[in-house]
């Protein structure tokens, strides 16, 4: 079954990503919030379907369009090197260098402290600035 959603007409384009940031105080009296407040705040999705109904928004510039949406894996990095299908947990290391190519996977707000994730893929060791042994996986619920 698809995951239907609302997003800004600008965005509104077969293909294109993006991260859900979470529900907007703005929003709270409107009628269609449920729809647009059905994903997972942090994570990232992929438009598959745009729908032709559009709806008046006061938040969005514009019109927001009703679109069929996948949710990707979580790409991070972890401090241990696993192979695919295996259960983990993660922990998050502290990092500030936000010049290195690797900052937004490790630092990516999608993976949840203490939660149990199955590896779907494992890309490659990092070659962490910071010194921290790293490999790049991603992971799903």
């Amino acid at each position: 079954m698809a995951l239907v959603t609302l997003v800004g007409e600008r965005l509104a384009d077969e293909d294109e990503e993006f991260v859900y940031l979470g529900p907007n105080n703005e929003c709270k009296n409107c009628k269609l919030k449920t729809v647009c407040f059905n994903l997972k705040p942090g994570r990232q999705y992929k438009i598959t379907k745009v729908r032709e109904k559009q709806h008046n928004c006061n938040v969005h510039e514009g019109n927001v369009v009703v679109v069929e949406v996948s949710e990707l894996p979580i790409v991070t990095s972890i401090d241990k090197k696993l192979s695919e299908g295996a259960k983990t947990k993660v922990d998050k290391k502290e990092c500030k260098n936000i010049g290195c190519d690797y900052f937004d996977i490790c630092t990516n707000k999608a993976a949840q402290k203490g939660k149990t994730y199955t590896v779907k893929k494992v890309y490659e060791k990092i070659e962490c600035p910071e010194g921290y042994e790293l490999y790049k996986i991603e992971l799903t619920d």
